[in-house]
């Protein structure tokens, strides 16, 4: 049924949430698992130091999940892109042909302000693939 599970990864407790849905996922049905980690273009009004705009920390955290989901002996691949965190999940999971996208959430879309900013929000409304959204 899902043959290809994407799941983007940041530094959040929520991805980690939702790291265990992840494995269940690709052991239940036998997937193939893509990591994604997408390294943000620092927005000229954002300060230069955002950790998710840093190649090396993006690399490393890709390894350590990589690592995480090897040790329930679960082969994951990596990809690493730079852009918009919500575009390039798309781009990449429309790319791969992806059964399923898994996302952590935070909450932020549950919010006036919070609904454009959302990279889940938008996500589930560009995806070309259902969004497993992990709360």
């Amino acid at each position: 049924m899902f043959k290809t599970v994407l799941f983007p990864i940041d530094q959040s407790r929520e991805t980690r949430e939702a790291a265990d849905v992840v494995a269940n996922v690709v052991q239940k049905y036998g997937s193939r698992l893509v990591l994604l980690s997408v390294v943000e273009e620092p927005a000229s009004d954002t300060p230069s130091g955002d950790v998710m705009s840093s190649p090396q920390t993006v690399a490393q955290l890709l390894e350590n999940a990589k690592s995480v989901f090897s040790q329930q002996g679960i082969q994951a691949e990596t990809i690493e892109r730079q852009g918009n965190p919500a575009f390039t999940i798309c781009d990449v999971a429309d790319e791969m042909e992806a059964d399923l996208i898994v996302m952590g959430c935070r909450g932020l879309g549950l919010t006036d302000e919070g609904i454009n900013e959302s990279v889940t929000n938008r996500v589930i409304n560009l995806s070309p693939c259902p969004v497993l959204v992990v709360p």
